[in-house]
């Protein structure tokens, strides 16, 4: 960002503090509007075609005006990295709202998980699609739509996971944190390990989707492009690469 960009608005936040003007908020929104696409694209890896990218932004529009009136300039907090969280949170709160991932398919997920992660522990490589379908009595091509289903509940589910054991904004993947309790640190010393092994173990274009969404932070249409295949095919590798990882994780939830 440069430096006149940042002075631009620096002035811009200073005077909407003062007066609380409606129209220095609506210049502050267009301001950040370009987050709110990022994050729009970011969360679409998880979606694919089953809800539009425009639709997602239009939800973020009310995290970012909700950042916008909470914000307290005063704190040490960047206000993208706030306003981040608000966004993220107003999609998925939308998207649960309107009831995208039902009971059924929640047990859905759930047995794909679990089948992913038996087949693994049994042969000791990572389970194919045939393998999975087989063991879910199903063919592959219904194998692949069911992994289209999953996409948004495996993401609703994830974040729920996370809130469930770990505090809000827990990153499983760069899980530092500053911890007094020993026994706090041995677990997440131990979730890095079995993380990192897990990543290493996945397919080769399961792990570079993951590389490039979590380390990388690319947005699903750039995966698409540097990858060479369809947005929707990276949303599957996507969902298939948590799977796998979400079984590891049940498994060290389940012996620490």
């Amino acid at each position: 960002m440069s430096s006149s960009v940042l002075q631009r608005q620096q002035e811009l936040w200073k005077k909407y503090m003062e007066t609380r003007d409606q129209a220095l908020k609506e210049q502050l929104i267009i301001e950040y509007a370009d987050l709110v696409k990022y994050v729009a694209g970011r969360l679409s890896v998880y979606f694919g075609s089953n809800v539009e990218y425009d639709d997602l932004v239009g939800y973020g529009v009310f995290g970012l005006i909700d950042a916008i009136d909470k914000f307290d300039l005063n704190k040490n907090v960047k206000f993208e990295t706030y306003a981040s969280l608000r966004i993220r949170g107003a999609i998925i709160d939308s998207i649960r709202d309107q009831d995208w991932a039902p009971r059924s398919l929640r047990k859905k997920s759930k047995d794909l998980e679990r089948a992913y992660i038996e087949i693994e522990n049994e042969l000791g490589h990572s389970a194919t699609d045939q393998e999975v379908a087989q063991r879910l009595g199903i063919t592959t091509d219904e194998l692949n739509k069911l992994l289209q289903e999953v996409n948004m509940s495996q993401m609703i589910s994830l974040e729920d996971y996370l809130e469930q054991n770990h505090e809000t904004g827990f990153d499983p993947l760069s899980l530092d944190r500053d911890d007094d309790q020993p026994e706090a640190r041995i677990e997440i010393v131990e979730m890095k390990r079995i993380l990192a092994d897990a990543i290493e173990k996945l397919p080769e274009k399961e792990r570079m989707v993951v590389t490039l969404y979590y380390y990388e932070e690319l947005t699903l249409k750039e995966i698409s492009m540097i990858m060479k295949v369809s947005e929707s095919r990276v949303s599957q590798l996507h969902t298939k690469a948590i799977l796998r990882m979400r079984g590891k994780l049940d498994r060290l939830q389940s012996v620490i």
